[in-house]
């Protein structure tokens, strides 16, 4: 069954708009959840909304959210009075600019939304605006309300769609002085530099998000598993030491070690390679032979 979305309404450029729908672009489905269960009776725990002062469970319908203006006062605030505060971004996408990409900063990224058309007529418009923005290496700057909040949402071209990604504000946004600034101005000696340099090439490789999997998560389903089948837990890999001492020593040993497991690596593969093209050279030897 396809995902809801968790927002509909319409795109708009200057005059030009279409119906479109936001998707959450990530899902936390298959992550591991507990329930709290009562250890003497087996029994999930429920958790009650009470009164903090009379310690009485407190009905649905009498509970409404307040805005704290004192010390023991508060502005009521009714669900219809929410759904009032209008703003046009509650309903449309209005992309206000456009930016180069490499101009927004990684810091300010937030939650990404796949954007879709959601019907025939509105097609040709959002394909048009998508294409215009990727024609010109730019990405949108809009707003839209998601959980009667307003939010700062960075458009931009994927595949046959828009992904929509959610931005922080400023004031979300730690200044980051005032956690660098006490880090110790280091002069790198260019030596240490060019063997650091050395371990970060043999190292490097595409980003393949399949080569990586949720380890915890994995530990803990096994965990499950083993208590399900009344057996010992897996037992925790300890930590490894660190014998550092010296950290040009460091880094010779860890170039020694990378060329080691690379002459390894391409020991493997040229045997590999040495079998595959067996057949064929003897069958060109045959040939030569013959000939």
């Amino acid at each position: 069954m396809a995902p809801r979305p968790n927002w509909k309404g319409y795109l708009k450029l200057s005059l030009v708009s279409c119906a479109v729908a936001l998707f959450p672009a990530t899902t936390t489905s298959e992550r591991v959840r507990f329930n709290i269960i009562n250890r003497e009776t087996g029994n999930r725990v429920r958790y009650d909304v009470l009164d903090a002062e009379t310690g009485e469970e407190v009905p649905k319908e009498d509970r409404v959210k307040g805005y704290k203006v004192g010390r023991d006062d508060y502005v009521l605030l009714e669900e219809e009075e929410l759904d009032q505060v209008a703003l046009e971004s509650t309903h449309t996408i209005d992309i206000e600019n456009f930016v180069a990409r490499d101009e927004v900063d990684e810091i300010y990224l937030d939650e990404t939304y796949y954007l879709v058309p959601t019907d025939e007529v509105g097609t040709e418009a959002f394909a048009v605006i998508r294409e215009a923005m990727e024609a010109e290496g730019l990405v949108g700057l809009a707003r839209v309300v998601l959980y009667r909040r307003e939010r700062l949402l960075m458009l931009e071209p994927r595949g046959e769609g828009i992904a929509g990604t959610l931005l922080r504000y400023r004031n979300e946004v730690r200044d980051q002085h005032d956690y660098f600034d006490d880090i110790p101005d280091v002069k790198v000696p260019k030596d240490m530099l060019t063997l650091a340099k050395h371990i970060l090439e043999t190292k490097k490789a595409k980003f393949d998000p399949s080569k990586f999997e949720d380890r915890y998560e994995t530990a803990l389903k096994k965990l499950i598993a083993a208590k399900k089948a009344g057996k010992e837990p897996p037992p925790a890999p300890s930590p490894q030491p660190s014998n550092v001492i010296n950290l040009m020593d460091a880094l010779r040993r860890s170039v020694q070690s990378e060329r080691r497991g690379g002459s390894s690596a391409r020991r493997r593969r040229t045997k590999a390679t040495h079998k595959r093209t067996a057949p064929r050279r003897t069958a060109r030897r045959k040939l030569k032979r013959a000939s």
